[in-house]
């Protein structure tokens, strides 16, 4: 029995290699697509960052048995194309969304992208998402709106303060007022007692008296 063509041979192994490669794959059926439709399509897929390629099922189904990309094998029935994305998916998916509107020809079953696959309602919902670098600003926009907040709440809390000190007092009557009307002073700490000093024993002349007095009795 002779073994497989060259060719089918290279067919599967492009289809594995390119799997791999992309960050997502779509998989369609263009059952009704004329060429000039179908030239179309891919000239729109290119500009979006996706490449879009016509296999026979056989070929893709020995492409993807046995590994991670087996589940692809539930959409493969009919003509089948396969978008390869290099990109943005939002924006490959939005591509097929409005071209089947006004294509109703081209059918998109699903996709796979970080091991799962993808379904034709989750295509539709990421087809309604903006382009990546808008998500990527608004993400960048979220995170700075909050430090700008965080900047000007730094930059009022010393007049706040001080608007909330001048509101409490003027909650209590202002400063506490003596009898005379003039602020209260306050209260000195009590003065610590002077130690006691020794007791003089008399005035310096009768100190000298007393020593004259002993001089003349010596």
């Amino acid at each position: 029995m002779d073994g497989p063509r060259p060719e089918k041979v290279a067919v599967v192994d492009e289809v594995r290699v390119r799997l791999s490669n992309s960050s997502a794959s779509i998989v369609t059926e263009y059952r009704g697509l004329s060429v000039s439709e179908l030239a179309e399509l891919r000239r729109l897929l290119t500009a979006a960052g996706g490449d879009y390629k016509i296999y026979k099922n056989t070929l893709v189904r020995l492409a993807v048995g046995g590994g991670e990309f087996e589940p692809l094998q539930t959409m493969l029935t009919g003509p089948t194309a396969i978008a390869f994305v290099d990109g943005d998916l939002s924006a490959v998916a939005k591509v097929m969304r409005e071209f089947s509107r006004s294509n109703p020809h081209l059918v998109v079953k699903g996709g796979f992208t970080d091991g799962k696959l993808l379904y034709e309602g989750e295509l539709k919902i990421l087809a309604d998402l903006p382009p990546r670098d808008a998500l990527l600003a608004r993400l960048a926009g979220g995170f700075a709106a909050p430090l700008r907040q965080f900047g000007a709440l730094m930059e009022a809390l010393p007049k706040s303060l001080a608007y909330g000190i001048s509101a409490l007092l003027d909650a209590k009557g202002g400063p506490v007022a003596s009898d005379a009307g003039q602020p209260e002073q306050p209260e000195q700490a009590e003065q610590p007692e002077q130690a006691e000093q020794p007791e003089q024993v008399g005035g310096s002349a009768e100190v000298e008296a007393e020593v004259e007095a002993e001089g003349e009795g010596s």
